[in-house]
C-alpha cells in the first residue's frame, strides 16, 4: 500500500499536502499511509483518496485491496478473548467497526456490543438522561481503568432507539489533527463530506461516541465544534481523562465502584454482593477458578476491594491472580502493592490500558497526574496525607501550610474532573482521593523530599481540628461531634502516631483532647496508654502545665472505666491543684468530678461525696449549669448508696431540669436511665421495663452503645424480678449472645470464663454480673434454689471486679436467700462496711424473713 499510494500520487503530480486537500483528509493521514504506519485505514478514507487520484476500474479495485487486505483466518488454538476485551481497540487511528447492527426501531448501530456492567445501573440512567438534555456534548471523564468506555458503549446501545439517524463511534489516535477527527466522524455517520451531514440526518437525532479524547484534546474540540454547528440534531458522547473544553459541554465524572465500608467484614456472600466492587471481583474471580469465595475469604475480599479503591481495572487485574492464589493470599501479597498491578500480556489476563499501552496502575495514575499544573501536583501530594474522607475546610487548613488560606474548590473541581478525587455522601467529610492516587501521590512526595514536612503539617491540622471540636463532646452538639471524629479516626490515629515520635508536645495536645471520645468509643485502655506514654516522654516535661494537667485528668478519667483508678489518684490531685493555681475553672470542675469517681472506686465514698459537693458548689458559684447537672448526677448515686431512693428521685429531677436548660440532650437521657434504675430498686418493675425500653431506644439514636447495654441490663433485671422469663432471657441473649441455654449449670464463678473480653477492659464483659443476676432471679422465681445459688455466686464474683458495687450487694442478698450458708451473711456484712452501701427496705425484709426462718428451724 505505501509504494502504491506514493506511485499514484507522483504520477498525478501531487504533493502530500495537495492530495490531502483534494481528498478532504489530513496531511498526517497521507503521510502515515505512505510510511506504512496505518495498516488498515477506513474504507471511506481509501475511497476519498481514490477519488482524488482519479482511480477507476481495476486500478481502483487494486488500490482498495492493497489498502484493506482480507484478514487471515485465526489459528484454531487462538484462545477466546477475555470478556473485558470484547470492545475492540485496533491499532488504527480510528475506531473501526467489525459489523453493524440495527435495533428493533431500525436505528443502525456502528459500535461493538458492550461488556455486561456490574453496579453501573444508576450511572447508565444518569448519563442517558444527560444525553436527552439540550447540550450537544456529554463528556465522561475519569482515571484510566475506571470504566469510561464500557459505560459509554452501554449508554450508546441503551439510547439507540432515541437516535434514529444512527449511533456510531471513533477512537482518537495519537497525533490526530482536527481534519482527521472530522473526516472519521462524518465517515462513520455515513457521508463523505461535512456539507452532506445535515442532509443525511434530515433533522433526526444521531449519536456519535468519541473515545480517548485526551490524545488530541485541541483537535477534538475543534472538530466537535464544527460537527455540532453543522448538525444541530447530533449528540456527542465523549470519554477521556479530561474534558474536551467546549462551551456548553456537560462533564460527568465516572467514579469507581462502591466498596464495603471500613470495618465491614460480611460473612454472607449475598450481603457482600450488595457492594458493586465486591460483586465485580467475585464475577471476575469466577472466570479463573471454579470455586466461589469461601466464608473464610469474605473478610479478606471486602478488605481487598477497599484497598483497590473500587477501581474496575485494579479489581480485574487482582481477580486474574485468583487463578493461583486464594483471596487471603492476594490481600497479604498485593494489598500494599496495588500500584504495581499489571498484566503479563498472556491471553486471559486483563490489559491495563489497551488504548494507551500502559502496563501498571502506577503508569495509569501517572498519566492523569501529568495533566495537572505544577501547583496542582504539589497540592495533590499534600492531600495524600489524609487517610480517609475530608472536608473542604480540612483541605484548606492542610494546604495553607501556616500561611494564607486559599479557596480550594477550584482545585477539588480539577481533581474531580480528572477522576483523581472521589465524592461520596452529603456531609462535609465527603471528599477522598482514590487509594491508587493517594499511594502514587505519596510516592511522589517521597521523591520530592516532602514527606516529613507533609506529615508534620497533617499532624498539626488534625490536632487543631480535634482541639477545636472536642469541647462540643460535652454539649448539645455531642452526636454531630462524635460523628465528625469518627469520620476522622484514621487521620487522628496517623497524626498521633507520627507526632508521638517526631513532635510529642503536639501529640500530647491531641491526646489530651480525646478522652471523652475514646470513652464513648470503648477505647479506654489504648487511650490511657497513649496519655501515659506522652506524659512520661522527657520531651513533654516542659510543656504547658495546664496541658499536662488535662492529659493527667484524661488518663484518670479513662482509668475509672476499667477499675485502675487507684493508679491515677495522685495524678488527678496534681491536676486539680494545677487548675486551681491557673484559675482554670472548667478544668477544676472536671477534676473535682473525676476525682470523686476515683475516690468511689477505691472505697473512700464519704470523700467522694464531698468532692462531688465541692464541684456542685463551684459550678453554682460560676453559673455553670451543665456542670451543676453533672455534679447532681454524681450525688444521686451517693443517695442510692445510702438507700435514700426518694432523695435520688428528687435529685434526678433536678438533673433533668438543668440538662434541659443547658441543651444537654444526652445528659437528659442518662438522667432518665438513672430514673429507670431507681424505679426498679423501688420495686416498680413494670414501670421500669416500660421506661427502660424508651430510654434504650433514645440511647441507640444517640449512638451510645455502652449506656444502652446498661439500661438493657436494668430492663432485664426488672423483667426477671417480675417473673417474665421469656422477655428477660431475650435481653440476656442480646447482652451476651453466647450465654448457655437456660438451665445449663456452671460452676460458681465460671460465668463468662469462655466469653470474649469487653474490648479493652482487663476483666470480662461488664454485663456478666447483670446477666448472671437475671438468671439467678429467674431461677429463684421458679423455685430452683440450687441453680439460683450458682447464678448468684457467679454474679457476686463478676460484680466484685466491676465498678457497680450495688450489683455485689444484690447478688449477695440473692445468694443468702437461696442458700442456707451462714457465711454468705458474714460476707454481705463485710461488703456493706467496705462499700458503705445501705440495704433497701425490700432487701431488709428478705433477710429478716431468712433470719426469722432459721430461728424457727433452730
Amino acid at each position: 500500500m505505501p509504494d502504491l499510494l506514493r506511485g499514484h500520487r507522483l504520477a498525478a503530480g501531487l504533493t502530500q499536502a495537495e492530495l490531502a486537500g483534494r481528498a478532504g483528509v489530513g496531511v498526517r493521514t497521507v503521510r502515515d499511509l505512505e510510511r506504512g504506519r496505518s495498516t488498515r485505514p477506513q474504507r471511506t478514507t481509501i475511497d476519498l483518496l481514490a477519488d482524488a487520484l482519479g482511480l477507476t476500474g481495476d486500478a481502483r479495485r487494486e488500490f482498495r485491496a492493497a489498502a484493506r487486505p482480507a484478514p487471515s483466518a485465526p489459528h484454531p488454538a487462538t484462545p477466546a478473548p477475555h470478556p473485558a476485551e470484547s470492545a475492540p481497540h485496533p491499532a488504527a487511528r480510528h475506531l473501526t467497526v467489525t459489523g453493524s447492527t440495527t435495533t428493533g426501531s431500525g436505528t443502525p448501530i456502528a459500535l461493538p456490543q458492550p461488556v455486561p456492567l456490574i453496579g453501573r445501573g444508576r450511572d447508565v440512567a444518569e448519563v442517558a438522561a444527560l444525553l436527552s438534555a439540550e447540550r450537544p456534548v456529554v463528556s465522561l471523564v475519569g482515571l484510566a481503568g475506571v470504566g469510561k468506555t464500557a459505560l459509554a458503549l452501554t449508554v450508546a446501545h441503551a439510547v439507540a432507539a432515541e437516535h434514529p439517524a444512527g449511533v456510531a463511534g471513533v477512537l482518537v489516535g495519537e497525533g490526530s489533527d482536527a481534519a482527521d477527527v472530522l473526516a472519521a466522524s462524518v465517515a462513520v455517520l455515513g457521508v463523505n463530506r461535512l456539507a452532506d451531514l445535515a442532509g443525511r440526518l434530515a433533522g433526526r437525532p444521531a449519536l456519535l461516541m468519541v473515545d480517548a479524547v485526551e490524545r488530541a484534546p485541541g483537535p477534538v474540540a475543534e472538530a466537535l465544534w464544527t460537527l455540532v454547528a453543522a448538525a444541530p440534531t447530533l449528540r456527542v458522547l465523549v470519554t477521556g481523562r479530561r474534558p474536551v473544553g467546549l462551551s456548553g459541554e456537560l462533564v460527568r465524572p465516572v467514579a469507581p465502584l462502591d466498596v464495603p465500608p471500613v470495618g465491614a467484614a460480611p460473612a454472607d456472600p449475598a450481603e457482600l454482593a450488595r457492594w458493586p466492587a465486591a460483586a465485580l471481583f467475585v464475577a471476575r474471580l469466577a472466570q479463573v477458578r471454579r470455586e466461589p469465595p469461601t466464608p473464610a475469604e469474605l473478610p479478606a475480599l471486602a478488605a481487598l476491594v477497599r484497598r483497590l479503591g473500587g477501581l474496575p481495572l485494579a479489581i480485574e487485574l487482582m481477580a486474574a491472580r485468583g487463578r493461583i492464589l486464594d483471596v487471603t493470599e492476594l490481600l497479604d501479597r498485593y494489598g500494599d502493592r496495588v500500584l504495581d498491578l499489571a498484566t503479563d500480556g498472556r491471553p486471559g489476563w486483563v490489559p491495563v490500558d489497551r488504548a494507551a499501552g500502559t502496563v501498571t496502575l502506577r503508569e495509569a495514575v501517572a498519566t492523569s497526574y501529568r495533566l495537572l499544573a505544577r501547583e496542582e501536583r504539589a497540592a495533590l501530594r499534600r492531600l495524600s496525607a489524609f487517610r480517609n474522607r475530608w472536608s473542604v475546610e480540612f483541605a484548606e487548613d492542610l494546604l495553607a501550610d501556616g500561611g494564607q488560606r486559599r479557596d480550594v474548590v477550584p482545585l477539588l473541581d480539577r481533581l474531580l474532573e480528572l477522576g483523581l478525587l472521589s465524592v461520596r455522601g452529603n456531609g462535609p467529610f465527603r471528599f477522598r482521593l482514590l487509594d491508587a492516587v493517594r499511594d502514587f501521590a505519596a510516592e511522589q512526595a517521597v521523591g520530592e523530599g516532602e514527606l516529613s514536612q507533609i506529615r508534620q503539617r497533617h499532624a498539626l491540622v488534625v490536632t487543631a481540628m480535634v482541639v477545636r471540636v472536642a469541647p462540643k463532646l460535652a454539649g448539645a452538639d455531642l452526636p454531630a461531634t462524635v460523628h465528625l471524629l469518627d469520620e476522622a479516626t484514621s487521620d487522628i490515629t496517623t497524626a498521633l502516631t507520627y507526632a508521638a515520635d517526631h513532635d510529642p508536645v503536639t501529640a500530647l495536645r491531641l491526646a489530651a483532647a480525646l478522652p471523652r471520645w475514646w470513652r464513648l468509643r470503648g477505647r479506654v485502655v489504648s487511650g490511657r496508654r497513649w496519655l501515659r506514654r506522652l506524659l512520661a516522654d522527657p520531651r513533654t516535661a516542659d510543656a504547658d502545665p495546664v496541658l499536662r494537667a488535662w492529659a493527667q485528668l484524661g488518663a484518670a478519667q479513662l482509668a475509672v472505666e476499667h477499675d485502675a483508678g487507684a493508679e491515677e489518684l495522685s495524678a488527678a490531685r496534681a491536676a486539680l491543684a494545677t487548675f486551681r493555681e491557673a484559675g482554670e475553672v472548667v478544668g477544676e470542675l472536671w477534676a473535682d468530678t473525676v476525682l470523686g469517681a476515683l475516690l468511689s472506686g477505691v472505697g473512700d465514698h464519704d470523700e467522694a461525696r464531698r468532692q462531688a459537693q465541692t464541684a456542685l458548689e463551684l459550678a453554682t458559684r460560676h453559673g455553670r449549669v451543665r456542670e451543676m447537672a453533672v455534679a447532681q448526677a454524681y450525688l444521686t448515686w451517693h443517695d442510692v448508696r445510702a438507700g435514700d431512693l426518694a432523695g435520688a428521685r428528687r435529685r434526678l429531677a433536678t438533673v433533668d431540669r438543668l440538662a434541659a436548660e443547658s441543651g444537654e440532650q444526652r445528659l437528659r437521657v442518662l438522667a432518665r436511665a438513672d430514673f429507670v434504675e431507681v424505679t426498679r430498686l423501688e420495686g416498680r418493675y413494670a414501670d421500669a421495663v416500660e421506661q427502660g425500653r424508651r430510654v434504650a431506644a433514645a440511647l441507640a439514636e444517640l449512638g451510645d452503645p455502652g449506656q444502652r447495654r446498661r439500661v438493657l441490663g436494668t430492663v432485664g433485671l426488672a423483667l426477671a424480678q417480675e417473673g417474665r422469663a421469656v422477655e428477660a432471657l431475650t435481653v440476656v441473649a442480646e447482652l451476651r449472645p453466647t450465654l448457655p441455654v437456660p438451665g445449663q449449670r456452671r460452676p460458681a464463678g465460671a460465668e463468662g470464663a469462655d466469653q470474649p473480653g469487653a474490648g479493652e477492659g482487663p476483666t470480662g464483659r461488664p454485663e456478666d454480673a447483670v446477666c448472671a443476676l437475671i438468671e439467678g432471679h429467674l431461677a429463684l422465681h421458679r423455685g430452683d434454689r440450687e441453680l439460683a445459688t450458682e447464678w448468684y455466686a457467679a454474679a457476686a464474683e463478676a460484680a466484685t471486679d466491676g465498678r457497680n458495687r450495688r450489683d455485689v450487694i444484690e447478688a449477695l442478698v440473692g445468694l443468702a436467700t437461696s442458700t442456707a450458708d451462714p457465711a454468705v451473711l458474714d460476707r454481705l456484712a463485710r461488703t456493706r462496711r467496705s462499700t458503705g452501701i445501705s440495704l433497701l427496705p425490700r432487701e431488709e425484709a428478705l433477710l429478716h424473713a431468712l433470719v426469722a426462718g432459721r430461728g424457727r428451724q433452730a
